[in-house]
């Protein structure tokens, strides 16, 4: 699983000040994309154990954020490969996790790998970008198809 790049401070990726992780690989190829490199799995720089810590050590020591964001790419294009990371996020440092996939909830639903990923997530953005549907008004998502859906509601745990 690859990084394309974090932001360490951000208010355009969800609600709050946000720390944003964009990953690499997404199979949508949305026209109109507003981030066309991160279609390659291959792109940006392999995410390592350390690399992760940092992140951590990051978002530990910025009393400003109110949560991390996961984006891309699409992270959803690695179920298994995101899942210890967002088990790893959530668990140490206990903010709030917004993700954008271009996937459907219902579909992600559908797929066992990908629900275990769900169950870290507490605001999901989904839905493919439409180009036509963009509005540049839009709070959080690119175009009108695409939701933002409240998970922390339907926790278990």
């Amino acid at each position: 699983m690859n990084i394309l790049y974090t932001y360490s401070e951000t208010i355009v990726d969800g609600e709050g000040i946000r720390y944003s992780i964009y990953f690499a690989g997404c199979p949508h190829n949305c026209k109109g994309c507003h981030n066309p490199s991160g279609r390659d799995p291959k792109a940006g720089k392999p995410l390592t154990d350390e690399m992760l810590t940092q992140i951590i050590s990051e978002i530990n020591n910025n009393p400003l954020l109110d949560g991390i964001t996961l984006s891309g790419g699409d992270p959803f294009y690695d179920p298994k490969g995101i899942l210890p990371v967002i088990k790893r996020l959530k668990a140490e440092t206990g903010l709030s996790i917004w993700c954008y996939t271009g996937y459907l909830y219902e579909d992600l639903k559908l797929r066992p790998d990908s629900c275990a990923v769900l169950d870290y997530i507490d605001v999901l953005v989904d839905g493919p970008f439409i180009e036509s549907k963009y509005l540049p008004t839009l709070s959080f998502k690119g175009s009108t198809n695409q939701r933002i859906l409240d998970l922390s509601k339907y926790k278990q745990h």
